[in-house]
């Protein structure tokens, strides 16, 4: 870790942090107010029988949850450009970054949370289970770091990427189901595909490390490029749903 990388980090720090900020404010001021049921649908009888009672429980604003894993990731940058940065650096160092894992487990489950909602899913026991195993993925990558050395056993790694595929098979029945293509707009498949590839993107960058693979020997290659992906990533999720339904011109809203 030389002065050179370790400035050049916290510049990077410092310009994703104001990114994220900027982009959560600009959502909060330019965003309607469109926001999807989170609900359950009880028993009303014997098991088995067909009286249901659905209780919506409240209605999560889809600018709100955009704008928090905006805020989660500009607050994790500025922590680790500021008050922790010395930590971080000398995590870095040891080839870890658990900061990174604690901001992810988060924002992430909150872009799951998103995704799902967007596609019909309002169960509040779906939407805990998906943010919770996605919460679960992050940590098989947090065990990763914290156990393993790069170009040893690969275990927590595909252990994460088990419990990664959940959501997304999960999230897919509603695309790709019976009657599905019916319902689902355009935009929501190019949501769901664009933000599938990104979030094995972050899968990739592990695995090159891991392998020691070309730049990725260096963990600050894979450090820098966690870091842009991270911002496009949020950043792609949070403009396609303005853009679909956030905007104060998105018809029906």
């Amino acid at each position: 870790m030389t002065t050179p990388t370790t400035q050049r980090l916290r510049r990077t720090n410092v310009m994703a942090a104001a990114l994220h900020a900027v982009s959560a404010v600009t959502i909060l001021i330019l965003a309607n107010s469109f926001a999807l049921p989170v609900s359950a649908d009880f028993m009303a009888g014997a098991p088995g029988s067909t009286a249901r009672q659905l209780v919506t429980f409240f209605s999560i604003p889809m600018a709100g949850l955009v704008a928090a894993f905006f805020l989660l990731s500009a607050l994790a940058h500025a922590v680790v450009a500021g008050p922790l940065r010395s930590r971080y650096e000398a995590n870095l160092a040891r080839q870890r970054n658990p900061y990174r894992w604690v901001e992810y487990s988060l924002s992430s489950s909150l872009m799951i949370v998103a995704i799902a909602q967007l596609t019909g899913i309002r169960d509040v026991a779906a939407l805990l289970a998906l943010a919770g195993v996605n919460a679960a993925m992050i940590g098989f990558g947090w065990l990763q770091e914290h156990y393993e050395q790069p170009g040893g056993s690969l275990l927590p790694f595909w252990l994460g990427c088990g419990a990664g595929v959940v959501p997304w098979l999960a999230i897919g029945i509603y695309l790709v189901g019976p009657g599905a293509h019916v319902h689902a707009p355009g935009f929501v498949y190019g949501i769901y595909v664009s933000l599938f590839v990104f979030f094995n993107c972050f899968a990739l960058v592990q695995y090159l490390q891991y392998r020691q693979i070309g730049r990725f020997r260096n963990y600050v290659v894979g450090e820098s490029t966690y870091l842009v992906l991270s911002l496009v990533a949020k950043s792609l999720l949070a403009w396609q749903i303005f853009a679909s339904t956030l905007a104060a011109s998105t018809p029906g809203h």
